[in-house]
């Protein structure tokens, strides 16, 4: 195995960890106005994901990160040819951070109303955008000769990315409610079941479609060996762990639920990099012009030394995020209301 092909793992793995991980948070960003009917349901919502929201991001600055150093000719075609789809999730992700911040900052309804807007917003366009973008990865984009995009926006929105985007909207919100389901008490906890029932039947719909569509149509050429083989397992593993997470939320077992729809995530994102391997970002107009793990990657002594670097610094990263879900594992509960003195008759 080359260096290479290394590094498209490990981009993997970590665009994976940022799915489960984000995804959970976007998730309740986008239940706020659906489970949040009050300031106090809010406020409890906002808490469970309050100490973790901002490291989750962590896992994309290091993925976009880790694409630049090891495949700049990627990085480059990417992040050009998906400008305007990247602009608008980078101006929704700052929203949705500020809005967290300054939500209460201000004793007034309807200052946090707007806020609260703010980091719906900012949580429901990533969620769909980055199904979307990922779609067009697959699917292909007009890259010529010299790995330039000659497209335009539109064509980012054909029927197959579409559905990517549905796809990632619905996993996202069931990780959420299953999420709060986990970290909550009482009514809320019991919405959050009944939302990610709902959001499950349409997860595993989407999300099974996506996946079918992938294999079926947009699968690399000449994978019908063992990476074919692996791309279909990988699928049909993660359409598995998402009845699974769906059948475990209906018995009540909220912790085997969250961790099949985490487990269900990750098969899907390993299927979709499995099926685009070895392309990092084909050309819907030749595949002469497809960019590769071979023809995109740094140089083999660069990736070597990145490799070493990894492998000193990412133990501490995983022990200190493992360690602050670990200190914040804890139901996230309303606090009580004070009880008001009562009138001193005269």
């Amino acid at each position: 195995m080359h260096f290479h092909d290394v590094w498209f793992i490990a981009i993997a793995v970590l665009w994976a960890g940022y799915f489960i991980l984000e995804g959970f948070d976007f998730g309740v960003g986008i239940l706020l106005p659906v489970l949040g009917r009050d300031e106090t349901r809010r406020r409890v919502m906002i808490n469970t994901i309050g100490p973790v929201w901002d490291g989750n991001e962590v896992w994309l600055l290091t993925a976009g990160g880790a694409t630049f150093a090891a495949f700049p000719g990627w990085y480059a075609a990417m992040f050009s040819a998906f400008y305007l789809p990247l602009l608008l999730i980078l101006v929704a992700l700052i929203l949705r951070g500020v809005a967290f911040e300054y939500r209460g900052k201000r004793d007034s309804a309807s200052w946090r109303r707007r806020w609260d807007a703010a980091i719906f917003g900012g949580s429901l366009l990533p969620a769909i955008l980055w199904g979307v973008a990922f779609g067009n990865v697959l699917h292909g984009i007009k890259l010529d000769a010299a790995h330039n995009y000659v497209g335009n926006f539109w064509d980012f929105l054909n029927p197959y990315s579409l559905l990517g985007g549905l796809a990632t909207l619905a996993l996202f919100t069931l990780d959420g409610a299953l999420f709060l389901a986990l970290k909550t008490t009482g009514d809320l906890r019991r919405d959050a079941r009944r939302t990610a029932r709902l959001t499950g039947m349409l997860a595993i719909v989407a999300g099974g479609g996506f996946l079918a569509w992938t294999e079926l149509s947009y699968r690399a050429p000449g994978h019908t060996g063992a990476t074919g083989a692996a791309s279909v397992a990988l699928a049909t593993l993660a359409a598995v762990a998402l009845i699974g997470a769906f059948a475990a939320n209906l018995r009540g077992r909220e912790g085997s639920a969250f961790g099949a729809a985490a487990a269900g995530i990750a098969a899907a994102t390993a299927a979709l990099f499995t099926a685009l391997y070895p392309n990092v970002l084909p050309s819907s107009i030749n595949a002469a012009y497809n960019l590769t793990v071979a023809n995109a990657s740094s140089t083999a002594k660069t990736l070597a030394l990145m490799t070493v670097i990894a492998c000193i610094f990412l133990p501490f990263v995983l022990l200190y995020q493992g360690w602050t879900y670990w200190v914040f594992r804890k139901r996230v509960t309303a606090a009580p209301q004070a009880q008001q003195p009562e009138p001193v008759s005269r």
